[in-house]
């Protein structure tokens, strides 16, 4: 079935490329567009949470490392159709001792590259109907992940997040794959330019 793409004022070229957009870019009639949507985004927060917590205890019981969502929930840029994508520092030595480790609970995805000279793996699970991405990564890379999405907590605002959110929306209700898949990545880039995060690859719609 295809959707309609949401109306917009919007350049949407233009803050692509720029790569960045805030309350300035749109006019008050957008904006409140983008507010109510994104609010009907933060509905589904609680159970989300919900499962997350139990997701974490689940890793913390296979691994003994405490995860951390590294995902657009955690950073509360999440669309409606959001998986959970939580992320762990581990010796990259023990990888083989970890797979095995997960291999009666998870799927593995395979290893995506993180920075210059070093990679993640990923696994997933399925948790109350909701998937669940487990990303491990070296120590030294989780560590940066981890400075970086505090540095988003406590620095990115609700405007910008507001506007990051309805932007992502109307991307993929267009049709624009590559940019959506570009635009997801944004907000890493800005809070955090060293960290190259390659993401897991988009699952095919239903």
């Amino acid at each position: 079935m295809t959707t309609q793409s949401p109306f917009t004022e919007l350049d949407l070229n233009a803050i692509t490329e720029q790569r960045w957009v805030d309350r300035n870019d749109f006019t008050g009639d957008e904006f409140e567009r983008a507010r109510a949507f994104y609010e009907q985004m933060r509905a589904d927060d609680e159970r989300l949470e919900r499962v997350r917590t139990k997701a974490s205890d689940l890793i913390i019981e296979w691994t003994g490392h405490k995860p951390r969502d590294v995902g657009s929930f955690g950073t509360r840029l999440n669309l409606e159709s959001s998986d959970l994508d939580l992320g762990i520092g581990y010796p990259a030595e023990d990888r083989d001792r970890l797979r095995e480790v997960l291999e009666p609970h998870t799927t593995f995805l395979g290893e995506r590259k993180t920075r210059f000279s070093t990679s993640r793996l990923v696994f997933s699970f399925t948790l109350d109907g909701i998937e669940i991405d487990l990303s491990a990564l070296t120590v030294e890379d989780f560590a940066v992940a981890c400075r970086m999405l505090d540095q988003i907590d406590t620095t990115m605002t609700l405007d910008e997040r507001i506007a990051h959110t309805w932007v992502k929306h109307l991307l993929r209700s267009s049709g624009r794959v590559k940019e959506y898949a570009a635009w997801k990545l944004t907000t890493y880039a800005r809070f955090c330019p060293e960290f190259n995060w390659v993401p897991i690859p988009e699952k095919p719609s239903a």
